[in-house]
């Protein structure tokens, strides 16, 4: 049995309320008695991604400029999502479609990870689609959203990782689940 405790919020305050970015500001008093008068907490939507592979073993990517890095990612198709007035698979089934223009019959999750729980409140949800087919363009893309669409066989994926090509955190943790990449069998 651990002894460890949650901290009890004191007092809460939004500063930001913005649709697109929510920041709040609490009072908290931790388990040894110290308060804290400006823990900052980012109140994000949950994101839904996929990693969609094609009947020929081929992984769909999207490519996109991420501004807050000022560069270029590759990256599984993701989006954000309110638990409340949409699950997690439609998410993720929308985003593949609006993204990529590839659409999956089944969909599968793989797990759910907290990207940054001492700071955010959201969760990703990680999906596998086999056998997706592409059966149009993009299309509903969000205006911040110019997106090339990479086919990249699984063979080479791993190399990417190692190379820093792939280095975003969800994509790589949903292409080690996914695929169930074991890192000690490519080392020589």
């Amino acid at each position: 049995m651990s002894s460890l405790q949650k901290w009890q919020v004191l007092n809460s305050q939004m500063l930001i309320n913005h649709p697109f970015c929510q920041v709040r500001r609490d009072e908290v008093e931790l388990s040894n008695g110290k308060v804290i008068d400006d823990y900052f907490v980012n109140i994000k939507p949950d994101v839904a991604l996929v990693l969609p592979i094609t009947h020929d073993q081929k992984v769909v990517f999207v490519r996109q400029y991420r501004h807050a890095v000022g560069d270029f990612f590759i990256e599984l198709p993701a989006g954000r999502f309110y638990p409340g007035e949409e699950s997690a698979e439609a998410a993720a089934l929308r985003e593949l479609r609006e993204e990529t223009g590839y659409v999956a019959e089944n969909l599968r999750k793989i797990g759910t990870l907290h990207d940054n729980p001492s700071k955010e409140t959201n969760q990703t949800h990680l999906f596998l689609a086999e056998n997706v087919v592409k059966v149009g363009e993009q299309q509903n893309l969000d205006l911040t959203e110019e997106i090339e669409v990479i086919l990249m066989p699984i063979n080479a994926i791993f190399e990417k990782i190692t190379t820093g090509e792939i280095s975003v955190a969800g994509t790589v943790a949903a292409l080690f689940l996914g695929l169930k990449i074991k890192p000690d069998s490519y080392i020589n």
